[in-house]
């Protein structure tokens, strides 16, 4: 479907004197699935709701195809929204809650065009033969498929998904994520999807943006956004981390940044590698390796295995460093072997360079201050 492309430019909305969205400049080709990820109170949920036209934006444009709508009615703008409650009718079967939206279509259609539409619209979510059953005789995840069904019978240009699997139990959700996102694919729509769950935003999207205080924090792939954080905020929220405090001492003259972790030595070779002074240093548990204290190895501290625990195709270990910082340790299980160590075993804790980052010792994010704007945006999604 041509058309869908998404631009916010200076957008701001403010609700007395809390500014819910602040300046948001936003690009989303048409047919991308764009996630806004972050957690209550970031200003995601406000900016879905201008963009479906529920809220209006105090400042700002919100441009389709190149037409600014910030002052156009939700009705008149060619977006759907599928909400986490899914808002079905229970009082009609699945082919009427479908089909709701087309009897207000300016062209006046056809009862067989309409039906073939419905019927189109069940067989994209899988749900052919369903269409006389009421929704209470569907499950969690078959009643956000009609959700689904009853938006896209429209072709709109834009779906806007307020995190519309929160409902549903985890192993559902995970699978939801999967179909989800091959939906997305054979329709070619854009879609704008709203959630505080990483999860989802790494295995659906093709661009996510992480926001904080109505901020954008950071915008990418799910693979730049989880492998090259840019503030500690992002770090720290996307995934596991182990975020700790040490100094810089400036470049190597080899690529990396020498930094200091308590009393040890190490080098890091991904984000800034020209700091000094206090910085934050960051990597991902499944990128450290455990090795016995008495194996001399470069980049490696010394530890203690605190405890771990069994995750089935991993073990998660948590180990005190000679420094005072605890961090996890992720180790991958081969078939009839452990992992070599247990709770009170002296470690090393290697920490390869290339997966070591320097971020800015300023957490970036100010997570304490996001509780402010939680009601606000709960008051929002109200009105």
């Amino acid at each position: 479907m041509a058309g869908g492309v998404i631009k916010l430019v200076d957008l701001v909305k403010r609700f007395d004197e809390v500014v819910a969205v602040d300046g948001l400049n936003v690009d989303m080709p048409a047919g991308e699935f764009f996630s806004l990820l972050g957690p209550s109170g970031c200003g995601k949920t406000t900016t879905l709701r201008m963009i479906a036209g529920f809220e209006q934006p105090t400042e700002g444009m919100i441009l389709l195809d190149g037409q600014d709508m910030a002052q156009t009615p939700p009705h008149k703008r060619d977006v759907n929204t599928v909400f986490q409650s899914y808002a079905l009718f229970p009082h009609l079967n699945v082919e009427e809650n479908v089909g709701f939206g087309l009897r207000y279509e300016k062209n006046n259609k056809s009862e067989k065009d309409e039906t073939t539409r419905v019927a189109e619209a069940l067989d994209l979510v899988q749900l052919t033969g369903y269409g006389k059953r009421k929704p209470s005789q569907l499950s969690g995840g078959q009643q956000q498929r009609v959700a689904l069904a009853r938006a896209l019978i429209k072709y709109p240009k834009v779906l806007l998904l307020d995190e519309p699997l929160g409902a549903l139990d985890a192993k559902l959700r995970k699978a939801l994520q999967i179909e989800l996102k091959a939906l997305q694919e054979r329709v070619g729509i854009t879609f704008v999807y709203v959630t505080h769950d990483q999860e989802e935003a790494l295995t659906m999207s093709d661009r996510i943006a992480v926001m904080s205080n109505g901020q954008i924090e950071q915008l990418g792939s799910p693979w730049e956004i989880y492998e090259n954080p840019e503030t500690a905020y992002v770090a720290d929220f996307l995934g596991v981390s182990n975020l700790m405090d040490a100094t810089a001492e400036g470049a190597d003259g080899q690529g990396g940044c020498r930094v200091k972790l308590g009393d040890f030595d190490l080098v890091a070779k991904q984000g800034r590698l020209d700091s000094t002074g206090a910085v934050k240093i960051v990597t991902r548990p499944e990128r450290i390796r455990l090795v016995a204290r008495e194996e001399t190895v470069a980049n490696a501290v010394p530890g203690m295995v605190e405890r771990w625990v069994y995750l089935g195709a991993h073990t998660q270990m948590i180990v005190r460093l000679a420094d005072g910082h605890s961090i996890q340790v992720l180790m991958q299980n081969s078939e009839g072997s452990d992992v070599g160590f247990d709770q009170g075993d002296p470690v090393n804790a290697v920490f390869p360079p290339e997966a070591l980052r320097v971020l800015p010792a300023d957490t970036g994010g100010r997570i304490g201050s996001d509780l402010q704007a939680v009601d606000v945006e709960s008051a929002a999604a109200k009105e």
